[in-house]
């Protein structure tokens, strides 16, 4: 069984390695929509998989790191790429989350990423 808790976080960053005039190599921002997808079992005695007051708790520090910030000052997002900010979440969710399968983000309404925990 796989559930998901979604956040929203407003954030601003700006593309370092796209080729020059690029629209985002400009400090712009976005309303990203963040889905973190737990799979595993649905416990015999609770009936769910995890409590969602969980994923949001251990969702909490991570929210408080990225909503309204300039995500490229922070480490490990200089580059702040969809593909990139989800990594950053997933190695921030993973060790309190072991059931994590998946992290979603959607950039705009229309474009988005997925990560699994695995590079290609």
């Amino acid at each position: 069984m796989q559930i998901f808790k979604k956040f929203r976080i407003e954030a601003a960053h700006r593309l370092p390695n796209v080729p020059e005039g690029h629209k985002c190599a400009r400090l712009h921002g976005h309303s990203f929509e963040i889905e973190v997808h737990l799979e595993g079992p649905i416990d015999a005695q609770l009936g769910w998989v995890c409590d969602f007051s969980d994923v949001s708790k251990a969702f909490a520090p991570v929210f408080e790191r990225l909503d309204h910030h300039y995500l490229n000052e922070i480490p490990g997002l200089e580059n702040p790429t969809s593909e990139n900010l989800a990594v950053w979440i997933w190695n921030a969710l993973k060790p309190q989350l072991p059931q994590l399968s998946e992290i979603v983000v959607h950039e705009t309404c229309t474009s988005g990423c997925r990560y699994r925990g695995f590079t290609l």
